[in-house]
């Protein structure tokens, strides 16, 4: 379904432009983490960003680029922009943290500010795309972008050969990071599970997976501001995770929160809300095999939220 030359050439598209992300091995939990926080713009998006915009012929990426995003796409897809020299819109929900807003600016983006969620978001920047002939930069709904984020289960699986047979655990809200590293793990290892994780307060993969719908889906506030929002209709990650993936498990905004701590006080690193949902299953004891794969996607945290779940632990 994703064709396994566009894994391998997403692989050497990106070798050197992308950072070769920190693999530590807790061997006291059995744990291999992956730490996509150390990426480029802080997140595992610049992987997929990137790999989809060096793909694009010079006259796509000069009609300029769109896309929406609550926050970690926008900085992957404008520093893709950046590095290629073509203009950029990103279109943003308003309750994105604004941490990653400026950070989106700071690249050199125009910023539109969408009231509503991230579904409107993206319903604006599709419009605004077709409008103006402009080249739209999916967040997961594009083959390229998902083998882009696929990279970050090639090098786990590179740097430890021992995780071709664990079990890996991996966060998903549109799906392209499930998705592109649950294709390469089904092309290159033996996984013993591959599980997706997401918070129960935006459970729209779930429903899709297990139901095949995400009509009834409620959309609450989220610490995981990363994971929130609908699937578009017609998402090319949803028939792959469902051929490529054994679970979606879902986590609570509590459990979510302590996994946040934990990682900060446990293995001294900033993570945020989307990026901790794999961790928040491991310690709430909804996953136990071992050994375990963690993707922690994102470390993109307004400080001041970071700070205030860090306080609670202190008491």
């Amino acid at each position: 379904m994703l064709p396994s030359k566009w894994l391998e050439e997403a692989s050497q598209r990106l070798d050197g432009k992308v950072h070769r992300t920190p693999l530590t091995h807790d061997a006291e939990r059995g744990l291999y983490i992956k730490w996509e926080n150390r990426q480029k713009t802080g997140s595992f998006k610049a992987r997929g960003a990137l790999n989809k915009v060096l793909t694009l012929e010079d006259w796509e990426r000069e009609m300029g680029l769109v896309t929406a995003s609550a926050g970690n796409h926008g900085q992957g897809v404008a520093l893709a922009a950046q590095t290629l020299g073509c203009p950029v819109r990103v279109f943003v929900p308003q309750d994105a943290p604004q941490v990653k807003v400026d950070a989106i600016s700071a690249l050199g983006a125009d910023v539109v500010v969408i009231d509503g969620g991230y579904h409107d978001a993206e319903e604006a920047g599709l419009a605004y795309a077709k409008r103006n002939d402009a080249t739209w930069v999916s967040p997961y709904n594009d083959g390229h972008v998902v083998a882009g984020q696929g990279t970050c289960a090639q090098e786990v699986l590179q740097d430890q050969p021992e995780t071709v047979t664990a079990t890996w655990i991996v966060p998903v809200s549109g799906g392209g990071l499930l998705a592109g590293v649950s294709a390469v793990l089904r092309e290159q290892a033996q996984p013993k599970r591959v599980i997706g994780v997401q918070v129960a307060t935006q459970a729209y993969m779930h429903g899709l997976f297990y139901r095949n719908t995400q009509a009834d889906v409620e959309d609450l506030p989220t610490l995981a501001d990363g994971l929130a929002g609908a699937v578009e209709d017609g998402s090319i990650t949803v028939p792959l995770i469902r051929k490529y993936v054994d679970d979606i498990l879902l986590v609570s905004e509590d459990e979510v929160a302590d996994a946040v701590a934990f990682a900060w006080m446990e293995y001294g690193e900033r993570i945020e809300g989307s990026g901790a949902v794999g961790l928040a299953a491991v310690l709430s004891g909804k996953i136990s095999a071992r050994p375990s794969v963690i993707v922690v996607s994102g470390g993109n945290i307004q400080p001041e939220i970071h700070a205030e779940i860090l306080k609670r632990y202190e008491k």
